[in-house]
């Protein structure tokens, strides 16, 4: 009887994780999972997926010996895979810092080529790169190049160094514990004794509140947006602050500017912000902290569910918490990437509610989300097309000729031009 109770619930998490999965690039099988390794060994036996497998090993201390093991044990379970990242010149290997988005580019190149069905590629014993920041930083930037068909696995003993809130925003990641599907509190920080209570915005310019009243004394912004980038991961490490800040400085040099950053960072808030603990840095769980990106993750989250009785509400949750881009008018390389994840969830969002008011014949509502979604990423065409069918239903047509003038002439700036299908759409409308 016990062994059927174990079954049947493998059998249910293992329908979750299907379900879940469905549409992301990366799942991560939580730490807190009770059978992760029972679920593991399920999905690679599975007739019905189409799989690859990859353990980590104690010699996967940086990202050449891990990419060296995967083309290794990978060409074993695909005959060609590997066939470009083994062709690359050894100067690529000899400086992998220098040459490290080709590495990316190539590797995913062969993970492309595994299958043109839905596959998934477990990194199984993931914890074993803890201290490794280069593979954190690789498998971050192989999620963004993967083909939609493809989902990597991650179990692990410990939380993996990503930046699962915007990973998720964009709806790449999901986050399973066991059945559960993870939508608050990814880091799993506790903070019930916590003396400090902040409210922390960072869908705009970026501010914080203590007590109700901004915080004004930074010494600049590097305090402030050392903050935000302890907010973005459960832990850090000192290199990946050094090199998310000051790469062009030399390690002795970074060190010492963190240093007086974090110090200053200390003095704002006349608090110890970060602590230091195992090697990590971590925002003082003695801080309470409300952070408007969880919350607006947390809403596109129950938006996306079929099953959440006020998806609606949801989506215009997600909007109204969107004051604006993640660190409006602040420009690091990290702040740049998390900033697309979150405008994509909005983008995700504000077109949700379009349809819902179009499915309730609310053209001019729908219209007027659609603008404002064009206004956050002018680019994306299928936004053009929809508000130039809405201005014909309207019977506005000289208003879509004169939007599709000034797409082409948007397109023309950045060196593009209009699809055939955008073309087609403009064909429609003059006919």
């Amino acid at each position: 009887m016990q062994q059927f109770g174990l079954s049947s619930s493998i059998n249910t998490i293992y329908e979750s994780f299907l379900y879940h999965s469905r549409q992301a690039r990366i799942v991560l099988l939580h730490p807190n999972s009770r059978y992760r390794s029972v679920l593991v060994a399920k999905i690679v036996h599975s007739p019905d997926l189409n799989t690859f497998y990859y353990a980590l090993g104690p010699d996967d201390l940086n990202v050449q010996s891990f990419l060296a093991g995967m083309a290794h044990d990978l060409a074993n379970q695909h005959p060609t895979f590997g066939r470009h990242i083994n062709m690359l010149p050894q100067e690529a290997w000899d400086d992998t810092d220098e040459h490290f988005e080709l590495l990316l580019d190539t590797f995913a190149r062969d993970v492309s080529e595994l299958s043109d069905q839905r596959f998934y590629l477990i990194l199984d014993e993931y914890d074993r790169s803890d201290t490794a920041d280069d593979i954190q930083q690789f498998v971050e930037g192989l999620v963004m190049r993967l083909p939609d068909n493809c989902c990597i696995i991650l179990n692990s003993r410990t939380l993996p160094r990503l930046p699962w809130v915007s990973l998720t925003a964009r709806g790449y990641a999901v986050l399973l514990e066991d059945n559960h599907l993870l939508r608050t509190d990814f880091y799993s920080v506790e903070r019930e004794n916590s003396k400090l209570k902040l409210e922390v915005y960072a869908l705009g310019p970026g501010f914080v509140l203590l007590d109700g009243t901004p915080i004004d004394t930074w010494e600049g912004h590097l305090p402030r947006l050392l903050f935000f980038f302890a907010l973005d991961k459960s832990v850090i490490t000192r290199s990946e602050i050094c090199q998310a800040f000051w790469p062009e400085l030399d390690i002795d040099q970074a060190v010492n500017v963190f240093h007086v950053t974090k110090r200053r960072l200390h003095k704002a808030l006349d608090m110890d912000v970060l602590v230091h603990e195992e090697g990590y840095y971590r925002v003082n769980p003695e801080i309470a902290v409300y952070y408007d990106v969880m919350e607006f993750v947390t809403s596109l989250m129950d938006g996306r569910n079929e099953d959440h009785p006020d998806r609606i509400g949801s989506w215009q949750r997600a909007i109204n918490l969107y004051r604006g881009p993640f660190l409006q008018g602040h420009f690091d390389k990290w702040i740049v990437s998390r900033r697309k994840d979150f405008s994509a969830g909005y983008l995700e969002a504000l077109t949700h509610m379009a349809n819902h008011w179009l499915s309730k014949g609310k053209r001019e509502h729908a219209l007027s989300l659609y603008q404002k979604a064009l206004a956050e990423d002018v680019s994306r065409e299928e936004l053009h097309r929809q508000i130039m069918q809405l201005y014909v239903v309207l019977g506005r047509r000289s208003e879509a000729v004169a939007h599709y003038q000034r797409a082409v002439e948007a397109f023309q700036k950045d060196g593009a031009s209009p699809s055939p299908e955008l073309q087609a759409t403009f064909d429609e409308v003059m006919s």
